[in-house]
């Protein structure tokens, strides 16, 4: 059976459910995401898998969950950390929700956290994941403006969202 996404209004409020096959260029759904960070200031970003249908191979925020049927932004954060990095019992603070028009028109409700763990010891789904690494500030400062492919579209708002 698929995935039934919630669809929602351009005040975020649910008005239906769709298949992630039957969506369309229209359809606005809900999206959590999770900005993480260690205590040097250190950000994890994971490589999306390579058959992710958006953005593949391209490096993005430790963890992106698109809600399904019977999910809420919070619930969905906490099983997809634990599911595409292995994060669990970690407390997550709520950060801002963003309406997102680009190519996929979505709400994107933030949250941050701060873990002190090596990116070997991330526990990854390959199906989701190709990898996961800590980048510095600097570092991804540089590769905004020498090398803007090597992440997905959007990283250079995310980033400055919470520098």
């Amino acid at each position: 059976m698929s995935k039934q996404i919630i669809i929602v209004d351009k005040s975020d409020k649910i008005i239906g459910y769709r298949s992630s096959q039957g969506m369309n260029a229209k359809d606005i759904y809900r999206v959590s995401a999770l900005w993480l960070t260690n205590s040097k200031g250190d950000i994890l970003l994971a490589r999306r898998a390579l058959n992710k249908k958006h953005h593949p191979y391209k490096w993005g925020p430790a963890v992106v969950g698109t809600l399904e049927k019977g999910e809420d932004y919070d619930s969905n954060i906490v099983k997809e950390a634990e599911e595409e990095i292995g994060l669990k019992d970690i407390k997550f603070n709520k950060g801002p929700k963003k309406f997102n028009l680009s190519d996929y028109i979505h709400y994107t409700q933030w949250y941050t956290a701060v873990v002190d763990k090596d990116s070997e010891d991330f526990i990854i789904e390959p199906k989701e994941v190709a990898g996961v690494r800590w980048f510095t500030k600097k570092e991804i400062e540089e590769k905004l403006i020498n090398e803007p492919d090597f992440f997905i579209p959007n990283l250079q708002h995310y980033f400055k969202l919470f520098k």
